[in-house]
């Protein structure tokens, strides 16, 4: 397992990652091993904003133990790039089935959100991420036509 030792504080380090105090998290940084570490990344790629994240960060700004910190660095670093774009394609998935689910073509759809065409087609490819309330309208307006063609 790992040889990490932790004083003063209320969680082993076998315990998973996520109950660890940001004291425990310090001490992996500065004084843990590969193990330890990887421990840590895999706890970053699963809540890349959560709290081992958050801990994580700061103890690199506190610690920055040569060698070790930009490596976990460039590991919270990829893990926010991946999720964001999981994300990003999220988005972009929902807005296809909104205009599939209405059953408007696409011209009609953008015109009755309020928007053109060509900017419905970079929500749709996850180019370009509509705001929060336009992403709100066009699941409200696929629901409210359900699969309608007619514009009435």
């Amino acid at each position: 397992m790992t040889r990490l030792r932790f004083r003063n504080v209320d969680a082993a380090p076998a315990d998973p990652v996520e109950t660890w105090p940001f004291e425990g998290v310090l001490t992996a940084v500065e004084r843990g091993t590969l193990t330890d570490w990887r421990r840590l990344a895999a706890a970053v790629r699963r809540e890349p904003w959560g709290g081992v994240a958050r801990d994580l960060e700061q103890a690199l700004h506190v610690a920055r133990p040569y060698g070790t910190a930009p490596l976990l660095e460039r590991a919270l670093e990829r893990a926010r790039r991946a999720r964001a774009r999981a994300e990003r394609e999220e988005v972009a998935r929902r807005v296809r089935a909104a205009i599939d689910d209405s059953g408007l073509d696409r011209a009609a759809f953008a015109e009755r959100i309020g928007t053109s065409a060509s900017r419905l087609s970079t929500y749709a490819t996850g180019r370009v991420a509509p705001s929060s309330t336009l992403l709100v309208r066009m699941e409200r307006l696929a629901a409210a036509n359900d699969g309608r063609t007619d514009e009435a």
